[in-house]
């Protein structure tokens, strides 16, 4: 099997900040609903925070996108602590 585009992390690219926003935003949407389950919940934002750790503590990373990221995983421990 051939692919023609290219997987972002074999390209060593950082992940997009709107996609890591859209699932922080997707789980906040699911566990107000009721459509999730905590736990289940806390294992995707799990996940997620330590991506956004990593890619803060990238010493690469330029500021003005270091700060976005900052934000997202704040928002990503807030809602943790929500549940």
């Amino acid at each position: 099997m051939t692919r023609d585009v290219p997987d972002k992390q074999e390209a060593g690219e950082r992940p997009d900040l709107e996609h890591l926003d859209a699932a922080v935003t997707h789980i906040d949407t699911l566990v107000s609903s009721g459509s999730i389950a905590t736990s289940a919940a806390k294992g995707l934002l799990y996940g997620l925070i330590e991506t956004l750790g990593t890619l803060v503590g990238d010493p690469d990373l330029p500021e003005h996108a270091r700060s976005g990221y900052e934000d997202l995983l704040e928002s990503a421990r807030e809602l943790r602590t929500k549940l």
